[in-house]
């Protein structure tokens, strides 16, 4: 299988990157040009928390064009990316290759059939981070989850994770839209996490921390369960008897849990573009917009995620971002319980 990786730079795309580099396939990788030029020379190095890093060699493009004819192309950027990166893929490519769409949320459900008439979606199960362009760490190795909304494309999934399953854990599913949203109600954390500057600063309250997390995520549970969204378990993320254990129980039953899953927590993706990268673009509305969107439309009162979400809006927008505390957002929180 003849397989390109767009975006082989970021988190992802890089632990995928030197994870099929053991498998049988023709790899290419594609990205910004600085981004190829660092891969080039040095590699991708990849480990699994504090464990001993590993350097893959890799084989990096400088055009999409000088692969002819790939089985597959996987898109790993960020929503905001992919019509543009839908465009060049279109200009550049040829043949009719497998777009394996790896985003976080359903946004590329609605952008990417409108460029091309065969894809499928992968659902991201573990958390990765970047230490600098080509070193990352994760926490687990997969799994990645790929299906597609109508149940099409079953031989064509059938031979990625044969393929992929060599490097690293897939699974092929016929509930890839129960898949999306259920991996978007863990999302919901990154605004709030982002909000408070989670990895740049210290946490002052624990226990507004705590509520307004799993508050959080408890709120897009509802909003799931009347959508009739069922849940999607996996081996790595918490189950919705968890989420609903955070939000519901006596803290004195529940701070061991929360603690042991804090320690777990990384940089999220959101973090590193409105803090460390500074790009002015981030999936705010991608993830939590959505989300009030369907609060709206299913009458489910969201108090933790609105202010969340009004509060970044804001935030995000000014010159410099300057990350709020935990008691602030929480305050903010229990005015518009008030009203």
């Amino acid at each position: 299988m003849k397989i390109i990786v767009l975006g082989a730079g970021g988190a992802i795309g890089s632990c995928l990157s030197g994870w099929l580099t053991e498998t049988d396939a023709e790899l290419y990788l594609y990205d910004k040009p600085s981004v190829c030029s660092v891969l080039r020379e040095k590699g991708i190095t990849l480990y699994k928390e504090h464990k001993e890093k590993k350097n893959y060699k890799v084989n990096v493009i400088d055009k999409l064009s000088d692969v002819q004819n790939p089985d597959v192309v996987v898109v790993v950027v960020k929503n905001y990316s992919l019509e543009p990166v839908s465009e060049l893929i279109k200009r550049e490519v040829s043949g009719n290759p497998v777009i394996l769409a790896m985003q976080n949320g359903v946004e590329n459900q609605k952008i990417l059939p409108k460029y091309f008439d065969k894809v499928v979606y992968c659902v991201i199960e573990f958390n990765a981070w970047l230490d600098e362009v080509g070193v990352g760490g994760y926490q687990n190795k997969g799994p990645f989850v790929i299906g597609t909304p109508d149940g099409s494309l079953q031989k064509e999934m059938a031979e990625i994770a044969a393929v992929f399953n060599q490097g690293v854990e897939t699974i092929v599913t016929d509930r890839i839209v129960d898949a999306a949203y259920c991996k978007m109600v863990i999302n919901l954390t990154n605004s709030f996490t982002t909000l408070v500057g989670m990895g740049y600063r210290e946490v002052t309250s624990l226990r507004a921390y705590k509520e307004v997390l799993s508050n959080s995520m408890y709120e897009g549970l509802k909003i799931l369960k009347k959508m009739g969204i069922k849940e999607f378990k996996t081996h790595t993320m918490p189950g919705w008897i968890v989420i609903k254990m955070g939000a519901k129980l006596p803290d004195f039953i529940t701070d061991g849990i929360f603690k042991k899953n804090l320690a777990k927590m990384v940089l999220s993706s959101m973090a590193q573009d409105v803090i460390q990268r500074k790009t002015g673009a981030n999936e705010l509305e991608s993830l939590i917009g959505v989300f009030i969107s369907l609060a709206d439309k299913y009458n489910v009162d969201i108090p933790y995620n609105r202010t969340v979400y009004e509060l970044c809006k804001k935030k995000f927008a000014e010159e410099v971002f300057v990350p709020m505390t935990e008691e602030e957002v929480l305050a903010e929180v229990r005015k518009k319980q008030a009203k």
